[in-house]
C-alpha cells in the first residue's frame, strides 16, 4: 500500500476513513497521543459514525491508534523509547529479509528494485509525501525477493511506524545535508551485486544515521 493510498481503485466509507485518518497520524496533522473523538472525526471526514469506528479499529490494529479502555481511541505516543524499539526491531527483521531476498531473488526482483531506485531518484525531495511513496517502495523491493509473507508483513508495519518520525527527519534543516540519495545508491549497488554482507551493513547505516539524528530530536 502507497503511503497515502495514491493510484487506487474507489475504495468503501471505511477505507477512505482509514486512509485518510492514517495520513494525518504519519504526517503529524494529528498529534501523538491526540484523543480521536468519533463526532469530531464524522464531521472532518464527511462520513459516518460506524466507518470511523471501523478505521480506527484498523489503524489500532497497525499500532498508530490506541485503544483507550471506556474512553475512545488516542494517537499512538511517539517517542525516544518508542522510535528505538522499532529502529531495532527493524534492523533486526530487514537484516535478515534482505539476505533471504538476495539470496532467493531472481532477475524479475533485480529489475523491479532498479526501476524503484530509478523512480526514487527522480523525485524532487521537497515533494515530500512523494518522496516518502516511493522511498517505501524501494525499500520494500529490496526485502520483497524473500519469500516469506509474513516476515514481509512486519517489516512493512515497522516501516510505517517509523514514517512519522521520518517526516521530523526530512524537515530538518540538518538531515537535509546528508547525501541520502548516495546512501540509496550503495544500497542498490550492493543489492544488485548480491553482496549480502555489504547490502546489509549499508542498510543498516542508512538506517542508524537516521536514528542517531532522531534520538537527538527526541531526547
Amino acid at each position: 500500500m502507497l503511503l497515502f493510498g495514491a493510484d487506487q481503485p474507489p475504495k468503501s466509507a471505511t477505507h477512505r476513513a482509514y486512509l485518510e485518518l492514517r495520513r494525518k497520524i504519519i504526517t503529524g496533522q494529528i498529534a501523538p497521543s491526540e484523543r480521536l473523538k468519533v463526532e469530531d472525526l464524522k464531521a472532518q471526514l464527511n462520513t459516518g459514525a460506524a466507518p470511523v469506528r471501523e478505521a480506527l479499529s484498523l489503524l489500532t490494529s497497525d499500532q498508530l491508534v490506541e485503544r483507550l479502555d471506556q474512553r475512545g481511541f488516542r494517537a499512538a505516543p511517539a517517542g525516544r523509547d518508542h522510535f528505538q524499539e522499532i529502529l531495532n526491531l527493524r534492523c533486526t527483521l530487514e537484516d535478515l529479509a534482505l539476505r533471504d531476498s538476495l539470496r532467493l531473488a531472481g532477475q524479475d526482483w533485480e529489475e523491479a528494485l532498479v526501476i524503484a531506485h530509478h523512480h526514487l531518484s527522480k523525485v524532487d525531495r521537497s515533494d515530500t509525501d512523494l518522496f516518502e511513496e516511493r522511498h517505501r517502495v524501494f525499500h520494500m523491493q529490496l526485502l520483497a525477493g524473500c519469500g516469506s509473507a509474513i516476515l514481509l508483513k512486519f517489516c512493512a508495519q515497522l516501516y510505517d511506524l517509523n514514517i512519522r518520525y521520518r517526516y521530523l527527519a526530512i524537515r530538518s534543516k540538518t538531515y537535509a545535508r546528508r547525501d541520502v540519495a548516495a546512501e540509496h545508491k550503495a544500497i542498490l549497488e550492493a543489492a544488485v551485486a548480491r553482496d549480502a554482507d555489504t547490502a546489509s551493513a549499508r542498510l543498516m547505516d542508512h538506517y542508524r544515521k537516521t536514528g542517531a539524528f532522531l534520538s537527538e530530536q527526541l531526547a
